[in-house]
């Protein structure tokens, strides 16, 4: 139970600081941290909460991270499910408590795209669902490289989380325009149950290319770089 509380807590905290920023501050007048605030901000959540509770649960925070782990031989089966429903429930508390914000203040009349994430007409920049498939399956690739090289056994001690984070920050530099940034069907989860209409309907591509690009890593890494 302390490893799923752990991954709820790093999920929620994942999405409330993350999508928080680009909901709440990204382009706020005059004073926005704009999208490389908004990336910065996804990467230290993660940074912060690997270091917080990532030696209790190993600091997953994201479905496609637990497939991508199983997949390269370093997470049990049984363990998969609880992770995963964990880790959902965590992003929606969190999308929900952003929800409750938003709609207190003074001049609310809707909440927009919600930092969902999207592709064709729903992307930043008008990216087609061929090229969002292909940004989010690669980026979740390399993603999941870092993380399983950062924690290898002969990786310097301590600085997984700085890689990691700064892994996360420099894949949102890149794929904000082209579809929002997912690499976490949590995250993507959460944010479309509140905006709802197509943000749903495009859904299944924010599960399935993170978790295939995910899944490919852990095989490459277990093939290629497990007994370096």
């Amino acid at each position: 139970m302390k490893k799923l509380f752990a991954e709820f807590f790093g999920t929620f905290w994942l999405v409330f600081g993350g999508c928080g920023s680009a909901v709440f501050a990204a382009g706020y007048p005059e004073l926005g941290i704009g999208f490389v605030g908004v990336a910065f901000a996804f990467g230290l959540t993660v940074l912060t909460m690997a270091y917080a509770v990532g030696h209790i649960s190993g600091g997953h925070f994201n479905p496609a991270v637990s497939l991508g782990l199983w997949a390269g031989g370093k997470f049990d089966t049984k363990d998969l499910l609880g992770y995963i429903v964990a880790q959902l429930v965590g992003g929606i508390i969190a999308a929900g408590t952003l929800f409750l914000i938003l709609s207190n203040k003074s001049d609310f009349v809707d909440i927009g795209g919600f930092a969902a994430n999207g592709y064709g007409d729903l992307s930043p920049d008008g990216y087609s669902m061929t090229a969002g498939f292909i940004a989010e399956f690669l980026l979740t690739m390399f993603f999941l490289l870092i993380i399983l090289g950062s924690t290898h056994g002969k990786a310097p001690k301590g600085f997984a989380p700085i890689a990691i984070g700064l892994g996360l920050t420099l894949i949102h530099l890149i794929s904000i325009p082209i579809t929002n940034t997912s690499v976490n069907p949590a995250r993507s989860t959460s944010q479309a149950l509140f905006a709802g209409g197509e943000y749903l309907g495009q859904l299944w591509l924010f599960w399935i290319a993170p978790i295939a690009g995910a899944v490919v890593a852990g095989l490459i890494h277990k093939a290629m770089f497990e007994d370096v």
